[in-house]
């Protein structure tokens, strides 16, 4: 039998890699739900193409245009945060949670409790819920398959070993752009010249993200929900080839590391076949061509987010999701060239300073913690503009 998906963002770039793969795999994989935040043109492309049953547009004010787009073809069109709840819980086997930001967490969450596994490429959901949500996976007994090419490495490393074997796990970083730039031009970068990742191609936010390191702080805090370790058992080393996608190191001295060309269908297939493996159409790696394998450890003081990242982890609580919330913000700010490039890591650093809300209980209190936290940096983001 097909396994039965639902893509959660099927418009972006973990969607559209998803979407390569399936098509790679026709006989294994069904599409039986597809969503988009906006994008309704691409969403009833995708909807016909992969003859999915349901298509949710995010914006409520667009539904009627994607139901004449998909006249005919026996999509069901619906729209709003309930249809992506809908969209998560439906008939599917295995969910594609690819929606960027607080915006996925809803649906992922029901996901989780409705016992379905999870293929996760919305860091934020464990960042700013990791408690949560890994509680309700535990009752529900589902399996959180991470997408992210560093904490899927670690996955596929960890098969079969017992947590108590474990020393430590190690994060690799491309470094982004800014890696080797003097510390003027990363003050003066341009948003053209933040998403400008030498490795990977991904959406704005998230290169943005790899350019700050912001990224891999929010991986770090994602690896500490995944995994159960604590945040001195989990490293971070720069890695420019980005071909070893990262490492565990066991108490015997033994060290694992995952493999493979930097291109996002190879960790999704894993995901979307797990346990098994399906062939993706990616580049070979070529060790012989490739001749050398570089690591250095991260600079802090050049890459403050790494630093600001992990006092959230270690301070916990809100924290992570004041760090989260206020890294949208301030991104977005950067992309629409209100502030420049440092600030979005000293925006992220005051909000730390200055917001201490109580620990959240639930998910509608992540999401006020979220909201307060957006309207607090916005005020910033204002006066800074100024």
């Amino acid at each position: 039998m097909k396994r039965k998906i639902a893509i959660l963002g099927a418009t972006g770039s973990i969607g559209k890699s998803t979407l390569d793969l399936v098509e790679y795999n026709r006989d294994r994989f069904e599409v039986v739900a597809v969503t988009a935040a906006m994008s309704v043109e691409a969403l009833a492309d995708i909807a016909r193409r992969t003859g999915a049953k349901l298509a949710v547009i995010a914006n409520e004010s667009r539904l009627g245009e994607l139901r004449q787009l998909l006249a005919g073809t026996g999509c069901r069109c619906a729209a709003g945060n309930s249809a992506l709840v809908e969209a998560a819980c439906g008939d599917a086997d295995l969910v594609i949670a690819a929606i960027v930001g607080c915006a996925g967490l809803k649906p992922v969450m029901a996901a989780v409790e409705a016992g379905k596994t999870v293929a996760l490429a919305n860091k934020e959901a464990l960042v700013t819920a990791g408690e949560l949500m890994t509680q309700a996976a535990q009752a529900s007994g589902t399996v959180i398959l991470p997408i992210d090419s560093e904490h899927n490495a670690i996955f596929q490393c960890l098969a079969g070993s017992r947590k108590e074997d474990v020393a430590r796990i190690i994060l690799t970083a491309s470094g982004g752009p800014f890696r080797d730039a003097p510390v003027d031009r990363i003050a003066a970068a341009t948003p053209e010249e933040a998403v400008a990742h030498p490795n990977w191609s991904m959406g704005a936010k998230i290169s943005v993200d790899s350019a700050t390191m912001m990224n891999k702080g929010l991986e770090l805090i994602e690896a500490r929900y995944l995994f159960g370790l604590t945040s001195d058992r989990i490293d971070i080393v720069v890695h420019p080839q980005s071909v070893v996608h990262s490492l565990v190191e066991f108490v015997d001295g033994s060290m694992l590391a995952q493999l493979g060309s930097p291109d996002m269908r190879i960790p999704i297939a894993y995901a979307l076949a797990w346990p098994e493996r399906v062939e993706t159409g990616a580049r070979r790696l070529d060790l012989a061509a490739i001749a050398r394998l570089d690591f250095e450890p991260p600079d802090v003081e050049r890459f403050p987010a790494l630093r600001v990242a992990r006092q959230a982890l270690e301070s916990g609580g809100s924290a992570p999701i004041v760090l989260n919330a206020a890294n949208e913000v301030a991104v977005a700010s950067f992309l629409a060239g209100g502030i420049r490039f440092p600030d979005i890591v000293a925006l992220v650093q005051r909000a730390l300073d200055e917001l201490d809300f109580a620990a959240p209980r639930s998910i509608p209190d992540v999401l006020d913690i979220d909201r307060r936290t957006r309207e607090h940096v916005e005020t910033e983001v204002k006066a800074t503009c100024h």
